[in-house]
């Protein structure tokens, strides 16, 4: 089936579907390094691939359009280490503020952020409230791994390592299954230092340390336990729950009233 991009709509197509209430769904990524072993488009390639499959898969039962993929996301914790490409994130929240601003003003009425990078999630839910607030529209944004934690702990996905992490097992399986020719098997060390504290708690804490908050030496811990078929149940596992959460969403968007024009 095809995928219900927006970016190849045209105007008047747009328009018209605006008109009918089609969700707009915004993929939010990341260019950032990911160690010696992974390339710096890794979240972009991840979010590309669960967002297109999964609003092909929710198409089918509603109304959505996925834009253009936000390939540089708030990666301020990565700078260091080079290869990063980032806003600051005062400038990323207005720039998400903004994309919502011009959907609104192109008739858009439900605006949905799907997110594959940890910087940027407060912001997109910030974002997404402050739209919500200032305007008569529906938002909604996720990350994709918040979407599939049980789907993932069934498939024990954490004897990859830390799930998602950054540029360890998990991460590594992803992109083995994706692009198995940018990953630089060679780079990948021996063994990575553990920092129980990252990530730690339940979701919606944060325990952060100057200079750490990525991991050591930038990733959070070894490749060596990654595995291309796993990360492909993975991958396949990622579409299925985001799908069930657009088509979730999508239809509480449609149940309400219709806003004032």
């Amino acid at each position: 089936m095809t995928i219900p991009y927006f970016h190849h709509e045209t105007r008047e197509t747009l328009k018209q579907k605006a008109s009918q209430g089609f969700v707009a769904v915004i993929p939010l990524a990341a260019t950032e390094q990911h160690g010696p072993h992974l390339p710096v488009y890794t979240d972009t390639l991840i979010c590309d691939h669960i967002a297109a499959n999964a609003c092909v898969k929710a198409s089918t039962s509603v109304n959505l359009l996925v834009a253009p993929t936000l390939t540089i996301g708030c990666s301020q914790h990565h700078l260091s280490y080079g290869g990063t490409l980032s806003f600051s994130s005062s400038t990323y929240l207005h720039m998400l503020q903004e994309i919502g601003e011009s959907l609104i003003a192109g008739g858009f009425r439900r605006i949905l952020f799907l997110n594959g990078h940890g910087g940027n999630e407060p912001l997109m839910h910030q974002a997404a409230q402050d739209l919500a607030v200032n305007h008569k529209i529906w938002t909604a944004s996720a990350s994709y791994w918040s979407l599939c934690r049980a789907e993932l702990t069934d498939l024990q996905a954490s004897e990859m390592g830390m799930v998602p992490g950054h540029a360890g097992g998990f991460e590594t399986s992803l992109i083995a299954a994706l692009a198995p020719q940018l990953v630089r098997w060679d780079q990948i060390r021996d063994s990575h230092p553990k920092r129980e504290w990252i990530n730690a708690g339940p979701p919606g804490t944060f325990v952060g340390r100057h200079g750490l908050l990525t991991g050591d030496d930038g990733y959070t811990d070894t490749a060596l336990t990654a595995d291309a078929a796993k990360g492909e149940l993975y991958l396949q596992a990622m579409i299925d729950a985001a799908a069930r959460w657009l088509v979730q969403v999508c239809q509480w968007m449609n149940t309400e009233e219709e806003f004032e024009r």
